[in-house]
This record gives C-alpha cells, sequence and structure tokens, in this order.
C-alpha cells in the first residue's frame, strides 16, 4: 500500500493516507515518466482523481520533475484558456533564459509576471480567430521552451469549448517532453461526448493510459480508518463506512472527520452505531451538515455566502456579501477552515473542499436567506471592474429571473467573445438556446454567433454536430437557418473535404434569399463545385453571385465574390487570370477584404501549381504566408505550407520530404488535406525509388480520399500514380480498370488544365490494351478541352501523349517528346523532364541505334542526381543492353565496403523495400536480391530493420 501524506492538507482533512490505488499511482507514473504521453483519469465526483494526481505530482517533484496545475471550473469569467494559462503561471523558474520560440511571445499579455522572460507579443490582428491561433501556437511553444514537464488539467467535464480544442490540439502534436493528464467525470461529460471529443486518438509515439477509478474496497476503507483513528478503528467501524460510502472514498474522509472530531470531544464509543443512525446514502450530507450546525453565527455566515457565490472568492468579497465586519469574518473564515468545511487556495481565496459539500451547503441555506444573498452578489458584483457578468447571469439565473438571466448571459457571452474566450461564449449560448419561449431576435443571434464559433474550432466532429443541432431548430428563421447552414456546409468542405457540404450550401442559398449579401457567398462556394455535373453551373452561379452583390455596400462581400471569380479563373486556366491578380490590393486596412485578399492569392498559387505555373505559384504562396496568418481563415496557412511541399516535390528537392509533409501531416492530422498531399508525395518518391508496395498503398489512400473530396484534381493525381505504377509492373488489365473511372470522371469535370498527368497514363494504357481508338480519342479530347487556356503541364502532357501515339513514326514521336522534355524543363520539373528524356532517349535507339543515346544518358544522370532508383535501374538496364554503358558492377572487389549495386540496395532495404520491390527496381532475380541483401546486412553488421541507421553512420542517406 502506498502511503503518502497529502500536501493539501484543507483537501483530505489533515493527515488521512492514501490508500487503495497503488496500481493506478504507479500506470500513471510509468506513463508520464516517458514523455510524450497523454494520461486520461475518468471516475466519478469523489473518487480521488485529484488525490491520486496530487501523489504523482509528489512523486514527480521529488524525482526533480516539473508539474503543473489548472483546473476547469464551471463560474468562470472570460479569459482566454484560463485552466492551462493559470497552470503556466507557475512555469517562470523553469523558462530558459533564451531559446523560447517567438510564438511563445502571444502569451506575455496573459502571463504579465513572465512577460520580460517571453518573447515581445505579435502586432494585434484585428481578428479574434487569428488571436486565439496565435495563442494555441503560443502555448505550444512555451510548454515545449520547458522541457520535461507535466501539465495537469482537472474537472474537464467543466471544461469550455476553447480549452478543449487547445488540448485537443496539443494532445494530437504534443511537445517531446510533455506529458498531459487529464481528470474528468464521464456521467458529466454529456451523452455521447469524448473528453477530448472525437477527433482525438493517440498518435504514434505517444505514450499513454486512461486509468478508470472504481470504489475502493472494504480493506482499504479499514486501512484508512486505522490510519485515522488508530485503534479506535473497529472491525465493525470499517464496515459501516464501505457500506455508508458505498466505496466512495470522500464520504468515507466526511465520515472520518467527523468521528475523528466526535471522538476528541465525547471519545470513540459507539462510533459505528453513531454512523448507522446518520441513516443518509453515503452520509455526506450529514457529514458535511453535522459541520455546519457546529460553525459559530460568523463562521455560518461565510459559509452560507461562499456557497451561494461557489466560486472561490477572496475574503473582503466574502465577508462583504455575508454581511459581517471584517474581524468576524476573519473568524468565521479561520473556524470553517478548520472544521474542514472551507480550504484556502493557493491564490489565497476561500472555496469548499468538493463540490459536493457547496452543494449540500448551499441547500442548507434557507430559502429567503439565500435569495438575499444572490441580490447581494448582484449589486456587489456589479460593482467590480471588469464586472463579471457570467457570475452575475448565475445569480439572476438562480433568482428565477429569466428575462434578466438572458440579458446577462448575451451580454456575458459578448465580452467572452471579444476577449478572445469563445469556450465560455459557446457554454452561454448553449444555455441561451435551451431556453423555450425565447424571442425570435434573441434566438437568432445566439445561434448565429455559436455557429461561427463552431465554424472556427479543431475538433471537426464536435463543431458538425453542433451546427446541425442548430440547422434542426424548427424555431429558426429560413435566413438564420440558411446562415448556419452555410457554415456547415463550408466547414464539411475545408476541414473534412466532403463534398456533401455542397448539398447543405445550395440549401442555404435558396434559405439566404431574403440576404442576398449571403446568399452570394453560398453561391460563389457552390460555384467552385466540380462534381455531378455542377460543373456546368459554375458561370451561372457565379454570375448571380455578382448581381446579388452588385449594390452592396459591403466591401467585404464584394471582395469575396471577387476572389472567386478570380479563383474559378485559376481553375480553368483563363490567361485573362495574371491581370487581375497583380491588381489585388496587397494591404487593404479592412480586415473583410485582407481576408479575401488572401483567400485569392492562395487559390491562385494552389492552382497555378497544378496548371504548371510552379514558380509564379510558389512566389503567390510564400508571399502570402503573413496574409494567410491574418486573414482568420482557418488553417490557410497549412494549406498553403502543403502545397509549397508539393512544389517541392515538382521541383526535385526531395531531400527530407518525407519528413518535412510527415511533420505537418502530424501537427495537424485533422486537415484532410494534408493527409491528402502526404499519400500523394509519399507516393510518388516511392514508385520512383521502387517500393512499388509502398507507393500503391500511398496512391491507394489518396484515391480512397478522392472518392469523397472536394477538390477532383484528388482523384485524377491519385489514378495517374496508379495508372503509371501497375503499367510499369506490367499490370495492364489493372491499369485499364483505373483509367475507366478517372477518364469518365476528367471528362464530366471538364478539369483536363489540372489534368495532373492523367492524359499520357491513359493514353499508354489504352495502346497496352489494343484500344488505338479510345486512345487517340482522349488525345483529341484533351486538345479540344485545352483550346485557349493557358496551361503549360496539361500541354506537356498532351505532346507526351501524342509521342506516345506517334510510336509508329519515330521521327514525329521524337519531336512531340521533345517540346514535352523542354516545356517540363521550363516548367521548373526535372522528374518529368527525365521521364520525358528517357522516352526521348528510347525513341533514338530505335531511330538510330548506331548513334550515342545521348538523352538516356542524360536522364539516367537526372535520376541519380534525385535519388530516383529505379528509374535509374531501367536507364541502366536499357544501356547496357545496347552495350552503351555498363550495369553497376556486382560486389567483387570491393571488400567490406559496398558496391555500388550493394549501394542502391540498401538504400532501397533503408526505405522499408520489400525483396520483391527491389528486384522489380533493380531488373534481378529474387535469387540475386536475396544475395545482394546478405552481403549488405553482413557488411554493415545490422539487422534490416537498422539498415538506415547504418548507412547514415557511413555518412550516407538512406
Amino acid at each position: 500500500m502506498v502511503k503518502v501524506l497529502d500536501p493539501d492538507s484543507a483537501a483530505t482533512g489533515g493527515d488521512l493516507p492514501f490508500v487503495g490505488r497503488r496500481r493506478e499511482l504507479e500506470l500513471l507514473l510509468a506513463a508520464v515518466r516517458q514523455p510524450p504521453a497523454v494520461v486520461l483519469v475518468e471516475g466519478e465526483a469523489g473518487i480521488g482523481k485529484s488525490r491520486l494526481v496530487h501523489e504523482a505530482a509528489l512523486v514527480l517533484s521529488g524525482e526533480g520533475g516539473r508539474v503543473l496545475t489548472g483546473s476547469c471550473h464551471p463560474l468562470r469569467e472570460p479569459f482566454p484558456f484560463s485552466p492551462v494559462i493559470d497552470a503556466l503561471h507557475g512555469a517562470g523558474d523553469w523558462l530558459p533564459t533564451a531559446g523560447v520560440p517567438p510564438t511563445a511571445g502571444a502569451l506575455a499579455p496573459l502571463l504579465p509576471d513572465l512577460a520580460d522572460r517571453l518573447p515581445p507579443p505579435p502586432e494585434p490582428a484585428g481578428d479574434p480567430h487569428v488571436e486565439r491561433r496565435r495563442l494555441v501556437q503560443g502555448v505550444r511553444s512555451f510548454l515545449g521552451a520547458l522541457g520535461p514537464v507535466v501539465l495537469v488539467v482537472e474537472d474537464l467535464h467543466w471544461v469550455d469549448e476553447a480549452t478543449r480544442d487547445l488540448l485537443l490540439l496539443l494532445a494530437r502534436d504534443l511537445p517531446a517532453q510533455l506529458s498531459l493528464v487529464l481528470t474528468y467525470r464521464a456521467e458529466d461529460l454529456g451523452p455521447g461526448t469524448p473528453v477530448l471529443g472525437a477527433a482525438y486518438r493517440h498518435p504514434p509515439g505517444v505514450n499513454g493510459a486512461t486509468i478508470r477509478l472504481d470504489a475502493l474496497g472494504e480493506a482499504d476503507i479499514r486501512a484508512l480508518a486505522t490510519a485515522t483513528l488508530g485503534q479506535h478503528a473497529t472491525p465493525a467501524l470499517g464496515r459501516t463506512l464501505h457500506q455508508r460510502s458505498e466505496g466512495l472514498p470522500l464520504v468515507a474522509v466526511e465520515d472520518l472527520i467527523t468521528l475523528r472530531e466526535q471522538g476528541r470531544r465525547s471519545g470513540y464509543d459507539d462510533a459505528a452505531q453513531r454512523l448507522h443512525r446518520a441513516d443518509a446514502p453515503h452520509g455526506l450530507r450529514e457529514a458535511v451538515t453535522e459541520r455546519l450546525v457546529a460553525l459559530s453565527p460568523a463562521g455560518a455566515a461565510v459559509v452560507d455566502a461562499a456557497a451561494v457565490l461557489a466560486v472561490a472568492t477572496a475574503e473582503p468579497l466574502l465577508v462583504e456579501i455575508a454581511g459581517i465586519d471584517p474581524a468576524e469574518g476573519a473568524q468565521g473564515i479561520t473556524e470553517a477552515l478548520a472544521a474542514s468545511v472551507l480550504r484556502e487556495t493557493e491564490t489565497g481565496r476561500y472555496t469548499f473542499r468538493h463540490v459536493l459539500a457547496q452543494q449540500v451547503a448551499y441547500q442548507h441555506v434557507p430559502g429567503p436567506e439565500r435569495r438575499r444573498l444572490h441580490q447581494r452578489a448582484i449589486e456587489r458584483l456589479r460593482a467590480h471592474q471588469p464586472v463579471p457578468l457570467v457570475q452575475i447571469a448565475h445569480h439572476t439565473r438562480a433568482l428565477g429571473d429569466r428575462e434578466e438571466w438572458l440579458r446577462r448571459a448575451e451580454q456575458a457571452a459578448d465580452q467572452s467573445i471579444a476577449v478572445g474566450d469563445t469556450g465560455t461564449a459557446a457554454t452561454l449560448l448553449r444555455q441561451i438556446l435551451e431556453e423555450p419561449r425565447l424571442d425570435h431576435d434573441l434566438r437568432s443571434r445566439a445561434a448565429l454567433a455559436l455557429a461561427d464559433i463552431a465554424s472556427f474550432g479543431a475538433d471537426y466532429t464536435a463543431n458538425a454536430a453542433l451546427l446541425r443541432h442548430i440547422v434542426s431548430d424548427p424555431q429558426l428563421s429560413d435566413a438564420t437557418r440558411g446562415e448556419a447552414r452555410l457554415s456547415l456546409g463550408l466547414l464539411m468542405l475545408t476541414q473534412a473535404g466532403d463534398r456533401a457540404g455542397f448539398g447543405e450550401i445550395e440549401r442555404a442559398a435558396g434559405e439566404l434569399a431574403s440576404r442576398p449579401e449571403r446568399a452570394a457567398r453560398a453561391m460563389v462556394a457552390l460555384a467552385m463545385n466540380e462534381w455531378d455535373g455542377a460543373v456546368e453551373r459554375a458561370g451561372e452561379w457565379m454570375d448571380r453571385a455578382e448581381a446579388a452583390v452588385a449594390d452592396s455596400r459591403d466591401d467585404g462581400m464584394r471582395a469575396a465574390v471577387r476572389a472567386s471569380r478570380i479563383t474559378l479563373m485559376a481553375r480553368e486556366g483563363d490567361p485573362a487570370l495574371w491581370s487581375l491578380v497583380d491588381r489585388l490590393p496587397p494591404d487593404s486596412p479592412d480586415q473583410a477584404v485582407a481576408r479575401q485578399v488572401a483567400r485569392a492569392v492562395h487559390n491562385t498559387g494552389t492552382f497555378a501549381a497544378e496548371l504548371g505555373h510552379d514558380a509564379r505559384a510558389r512566389q503567390l504562396l510564400t508571399r502570402n504566408r503573413e496574409p494567410a496568418d491574418r486573414s482568420g481563415i482557418p488553417y490557410l496557412r497549412v494549406y498553403g505550407q502543403a502545397t509549397l511541399l508539393t512544389l517541392d516535390l515538382q521541383g526535385g528537392h526531395w531531400d527530407g520530404l518525407e519528413q518535412r509533409i510527415g511533420a505537418l501531416a502530424d501537427e495537424y492530422p485533422d486537415i484532410v488535406l494534408v493527409r491528402v498531399e502526404r499519400a500523394l508525395i509519399l507516393g510518388t518518391l516511392a514508385a520512383a525509388r521502387g517500393q512499388s508496395s509502398l507507393a500503391l498503398e500511398h496512391f491507394g489512400a489518396a484515391a480512397a480520399h478522392g472518392e469523397t473530396h472536394s477538390e477532383v484534381s484528388v482523384a485524377l493525381r491519385a489514378a495517374a500514380g496508379l495508372v503509371t505504377l501497375r503499367l510499369a509492373l506490367g499490370s495492364t488489365e489493372e491499369a485499364v480498370a483505373t483509367v475507366a473511372p478517372a477518364v469518365a470522371l476528367l471528362r464530366e469535370t471538364e478539369a483536363w488544365p489540372r489534368s495532373a498527368g492523367m492524359v499520357p497514363a491513359a493514353v499508354e494504357a489504352a495502346l497496352a490494351a489494343g484500344d488505338r481508338g479510345g486512345a487517340e480519342q482522349l488525345a483529341d479530347d484533351a486538345e479540344h478541352g485545352l483550346r485557349g487556356r493557358d496551361t503549360p503541364a496539361a500541354d506537356a502532357d498532351l505532346h507526351v501523349a501524342r509521342g506516345l501515339l506517334s510510336a509508329s513514326d519515330p521521327s514525329e514521336a521524337a519531336a512531340h517528346f521533345a517540346r514535352a522534355r523542354r516545356a517540363w524543363q521550363e516548367i521548373g520539373r526535372p522528374y518529368e523532364a527525365a521521364r520525358v528524356a528517357e522516352r526521348l532517349g528510347r525513341t533514338e535507339l530505335l531511330a538510330r541505334p548506331d548513334d550515342e543515346p545521348q538523352h538516356l544518358v542524360t536522364a539516367l544522370a537526372e535520376y541519380e542526381r534525385l535519388g530516383a532508383t529505379a528509374a535509374v535501374a531501367r536507364c541502366r538496364q536499357l544501356l547496357g543492353e545496347r552495350g552503351a554503358s555498363r550495369p553497376a558492377p556486382p560486389g567483387r572487389g570491393y571488400g567490406d565496403r559496398l558496391s555500388p549495386r550493394e549501394r542502391e540496395v540498401a538504400e532501397l532495404l533503408a526505405r522499408g523495400a520489400t525483396n520483391q520491390d527491389i528486384a522489380g527496381a533493380l531488373f534481378l532475380s529474387p535469387r540475386t536480391v536475396e544475395q545482394h541483401v546478405a552481403r549488405v546486412l553482413r557488411k554493415l553488421g545490422t539487422t534490416r530493420r537498422a539498415v538506415a541507421e547504418a548507412l547514415r553512420g557511413l555518412g550516407g542517406g538512406a
């Protein structure tokens, strides 16, 4: 049995021991000693969650560990992420004097005592959503700078939505040396409400545990009684304590405190019988009530005031509400502390030791006295600055003044939003909307404010459910429902990539008929829909949107429509695009206009990367980083980062690319677009390096996303990757099966400008299957679809397709391939240029077999530079067959050093390639691969799993 005295005597009655939780304590300690870790401690009120984490904190502190603790409260005034910020106040001694990331400066205004040790705060963004994201990043940077630390946040059943979002984001992307410990009551979370939201799963590499505390056994309760009462703790008393408490430590502790006080006054005889006579479930009410009735008038007065206030309160206000003079108040507080009714917090405030005791004490106050105390609390709190509107709202509701409560609750929600505490605001707005017979205007304001908060939350599942709940309210007007539905549809598209969001947006457009400017917002979103034949209505939706805002004085809405027009032009490769982009105002003082400029630049940059304007795309997206941060559009900068990494892939900047895209995906695991880009990037790299099975897995994952993703180019890029890979593996039937739905989608959506390699892949598959007519028709359709468009990448693809179709005329084929290669070089995509150079080299070998295959040699050199192992082997094989060059020599004559061929095998092993992958990539027999692998492992003195580390030790990358 672990016996460690509680450091907070007020919380447990002084010297009562810690019993019955040895396994749970060891489990918690084991997890947090190996950060990063997330530990969830679950249990009903009074079960001992706080005591468990306090004991763990004692042990860790004794080992030199660092523990920060914050708590959630049901009645707190607006303050962003207050449970976490409260915990960070205690970290000043652990902040390093240098090396704190600049982003931590966002916390300086919230941590004034530590401001001199933090970087300067950024300039105000003027947008609460931007400020909130800065604070989230600031918290993570602050915690990361502390080194090994445990952050405990208690009572998450009272957590506000904003703090839960923060903890969710932290849990998904923990600093390497942070452990997060969260306590909560599952029964108070609400039906089907996980403590961190449905979107949380333990990320790879993160330790963790869920510790569910059950009732203590009779032996544990007896041990607690013996430690408290010594020889007076008879077996009969232990049984009675266990029966009354049903194993709930809190109730047993209350009974033991009462018995100890009684025993000191009148002895311990008949202690068990006295407990039996109390005859109350769990004994808590009687245990607390007995101490209440024993208080002097001054003690009773301060306890009654504390029960009505329901929050930790400073002595002057507590005494003032109690209605007694300061001397009596001090005496009463001292008495209440001695009787273990109240406790003193670390900040010198007074409150009950637990919420159940507060509830008993509140019911003990006579009704008229409760009303008088609530009224006095309102009068006194009104004089405070800032006015504690949340507490005032609570007191007005307790008085039954519904109208005043609604007024105060809305004021408190507005105040919370103004200071960036959207969590408190959301709680209040939910309470308002739950009221029956609510005034129409108030219901609309509350619903729209709550919808706006949900639109920017981190937990997609929870926020989508909230928005669906709002739109299902039959008491909302069509226009208000349309606003909320528009938020739902946009959330579905932007955070989940779920194109079903377009259906919600179209319904919203109809519901918003009385609000043309908001309807225009829905229309511009609908213009972006490429699926299910919607592309044919894109122009119509844009025209309707422009007509809706033609006479509008809302500059922001007009800017939104203009940004959407630019986006549509970029998507279609309209040559007139660039003059409009160049005329966008770079630094508009109007935040709404600036937001739309950032959106237009981002969308143009993203589509430019697909069209083949790679240099312009990189320039636009790089320049847009800061505007994206200030835009208030969730994750806009993250989307830009993902596209920049795709540009790295296209531009041949492959070193460390897996790690860069992996880090972004780990940081934002809920953002579908990042996961999709990661799958496409890793699939392309794996295919180039001969890891065929891994490439198929990644392209397959991207294709699955493409079935529902709002961007049609996702499906096309994934299909192009799968077709090209299956053709290389000789799986013509599988390639043709993949081509058919992709080509149908390409034709249906008219996405020819962004066909992403699909046209040459489909033409090659059709030719391999003997369908020359289908191949020619596809190339003709592509040429027709690209006429008059500014689409360098699709034009290059079309030349490749024409070259494949001209195989019977090597001269014509070579001309097409040469034009495609020049185009890829001008665009800046060396891998694509090398692939076409290889095709050109093969054509030259057929047309002029005696000439030096210069283009094939050029392709080989570029493949070698990129590390495209499979392509290197393919070129060497072809050159070797023609006698123009020799394949890489075997391993003989290199002693303990790796031969060039063994080095290729080692690099493939380091990237996880199977023997079958290696055989296919290097054109070797399975038996030869086995021999090479054996020699590699012997020479490196390592195992297959550790080849990458061994190569790094040799000074070579994996």
